[in-house]
């Protein structure tokens, strides 16, 4: 069984185009895995077929790297407008990254009057590999595709609705441009054949059999990109696609040296999680002996099925794909042995997600339900991350934007029964102070029994950003007994944990200068509550102001949007460092700016807009800045109303 991965923009027409490479031969079986994957299987020519849809849009991205690494080729299905193939940068750059021989389809020629030339240009821009161009165009008066000329048997073929193309002479009106574009196509396969190149030299008309095979493995070898056109609504170019995935994607033993991963029995694609059926995991099998109850990651394989919701057949078929439930020990983005599974490479994880939102439950009983479904949506979702903030200990979800939160929320609701709501992160702020204050504090309680004395002179500093926390003392005499120093400081720490503008307290130094005790009443828990206590009269009178976080941002994205980007970071209160063309990423830039941290969401909102969705960044702590005026007293207006 074989298998391929179509992705592209959204409305590109994906999900059409494999229906109809899925009905060349009549019935197909489809199943929709989640809202981000579909799958569909299907026979030509006597062979089996699989192909996986990934939806289109940038929150769907991250879900292709598991399709992607257990297929033996790639579709990126574009649409036939040169301005629209900056949509397609992000599919070109995961697909050169997962070194998977991509066959490009540009479709809905039946509704475009561009030129193909162009198209492919334009492409052309984002990929490393050499796009090639495998058909010509035959247009009517009109400018409207009616059919298509093959560059290599140079047989003319005119579309009809609904039926196979017919075979027609090579208008002559088309007959210059197919030559050009033909020479064109010759020229870069004879890069990869020396005698394909003596031929051209010496102006010989190689056969239309050594290109096809010089061009096969050339595609197998993932050396170039073949371009191919229709309209798969109508049916058209959709057999000569079919034809050249036959022929030129490689076999499925290709894919463990693509991943270094050469003993695996199966990849896991994908996984969800449903309710009354709990985890299901889509896999592909590599090796022979994938069936019930058979060893495989360290455990057993749960039931398999089909894609029709039927027993699958056992053993499973070497290539051939089932979805495993009762089989909680496996996950997706995964490499199966027997006794060991192994993760994937670090590209089919997909970009990581920027859009942080702190989730908790409507109802408060919710709240240990609603941590282990997110978890359990996480381990589904390669684009969804959770972490727990180190300040408020909220549950913070990070995400591909604001659709992707939005059905997050509707699954909780539909498959787990929780309602959650969501509302920006907020424990960002950090507060020091501006000068240098020395109190005393005398901790005195009697009521009964043996009573509590602590009496302490400190002395709090600021010190510089990005310090910390700082202790020491200059006691003399055994004023404090040395035994009850280290309570000292577990109080001071305790006092930073919530400064007077109600933030996390950093950057000050306390020293212990002098104090007194009591040989019956002292205690470490005397001297750790004067020391509390003092600090947080110190740090009120020690000009207390708010630290915002600056975060360094590295922004991804295609070389025609940079330069929008510095009027977007001076809008945001940031400072552009510099940007630079990727290394690696053909027509991509990395931008890089000093952003605060609480502009992110606008800098996530911005950046879509701008880039249409094609761009992605990566943020990390830097350093705090001070933060005044009326913004400071608004965030500690927040603060005060937040612990009300």
């Amino acid at each position: 069984m074989r298998c391929f991965t179509i992705m592209g923009p959204s409305q590109a027409g994906k999900t059409t185009l494999l229906e109809a490479l899925g009905s060349l031969e009549g019935r197909s079986i489809a199943a929709e895995f989640t809202d981000a994957l579909a799958v569909r299987q299907f026979t030509y020519l006597d062979e089996s077929w699989i192909g996986f849809d990934i939806a289109g849009g940038p929150d769907y991205l991250g879900h292709a790297g598991g399709a992607l690494a257990a297929s033996d080729a790639a579709i990126l299905c574009v649409a036939p407008d040169p301005q629209a193939a900056v949509l397609a940068a992000p599919y070109l750059r995961l697909i050169e990254e997962s070194r998977v021989p991509c066959f490009i389809f540009i479709n809905k020629m039946d509704l475009d009057e561009a030129r193909i030339r162009d198209i492919v240009a334009a492409l052309q821009a984002y990929a490393g590999h050499h796009i090639v161009l495998r058909q010509a165009p035959i247009r009517d008066a009109e400018g409207h595709v009616t059919g298509s000329v093959d560059l290599v048997s140079e047989r003319a073929f005119k579309y009809r609705e609904g039926k196979p193309s017919r075979l027609v002479e090579i208008p002559s009106h088309v007959q210059d441009r197919e030559q050009e574009a033909r020479a064109d196509l010759l020229e870069h396969l004879a890069d990869y054949d020396d005698h394909l190149m003596e031929e051209l030299i010496e102006d010989r008309q190689p056969a239309p059999a050594e290109i096809y095979s010089v061009l096969a493995e050339a595609h197998r070898d993932n050396r170039v990109m073949a371009a191919y056109l229709g309209a798969a609504s109508h049916g058209n170019g959709v057999t000569r696609l079919m034809k050249a995935l036959r022929h030129e994607a490689p076999g499925m033993e290709a894919i463990g040296t693509r991943l270094g991963i050469e003993d695996a029995l199966a990849i896991g694609v994908a996984s969800d999680t449903k309710r009354h059926v709990g985890k299901s995991v889509l896999i592909r099998a590599l090796g022979p002996g994938i069936r019930h109850a058979a060893p495989l990651a360290g455990g057993t394989i749960g039931s398999l099925t089909g894609l029709d919701g039927k027993p699958a057949p056992e053993p499973l078929a070497t290539g051939g794909v089932a979805v495993a439930v009762k089989s909680d020990h496996m996950e997706p983005g995964l490499a199966y042995c027997a006794e060991r599974s192994t993760p994937l490479p670090a590209w089919t994880r997909g970009r990581p997600p920027a859009y942080a939102r702190v989730l908790s439950p409507a109802n408060e009983r919710d709240d240990a339900r609603l941590s282990a479904a997110i978890a359990r949506m996480a381990a589904s979702d390669p684009g969804m991350w959770t972490t727990q903030d180190g300040t408020t200990g909220q549950l913070v979800v990070r995400l591909q934007g604001p659709l992707h939160l939005r059905r997050v929320l509707a699954k909780l609701a539909g498959e787990f029964g929780i309602e959650a709501v969501e509302q920006p992160v907020s424990g960002i702020y950090r507060e020091t102070i501006t000068k240098t204050v020395t109190t005393r504090h005398r901790h005195r309680k009697q009521s009964g029994g043996a009573g509590q004395f602590a009496d302490v002179e400190l002395s709090v500093r600021p010190l510089d950003r990005g310090t910390g926390f700082g202790f020491d003392e200059t006691v003399k005499g055994g004023a404090v007994p040395r035994n009850f120093i280290p309570a000292v400081e577990a109080g001071a720490r305790e006092a930073m944990e919530r400064g007077p503008l109600g933030f996390p307290v950093v950057d000050v130094a306390v020293t212990l200068s002098d104090g007194k005790h009591h040989a019956v009443d002292s205690s470490d828990h005397a001297f750790r509550t004067a020391a509390r206590n003092g600090v947080r009269e110190a740090l009120e009178q020690a000009g207390p102001v708010v630290l915002h976080p600056i975060d360094r941002v590295a922004i991804h994205l295609p070389s025609i949007h940079s330069g929008a980007l510095v009027a977007l970071a001076s809008s945001l209160k940031g400072q552009v460092l510099g940007f630079a063309a990727h290394p690696e990423a053909r027509g991509w830039d990395v931008f890089e700016a000093l952003i605060p941290a609480s502009a992110q969401e606008e800098l996530f909102q911005a950046l879509g807009g701008l880039t249409h969705g094609t761009a992605w960044f990566e943020a990390r702590f830097d350093h705090y800045e001070e933060l005044h005026g009326k913004e400071a007293e608004r965030i500690c207006q927040a603060r005060a109303a937040e612990l009300a």
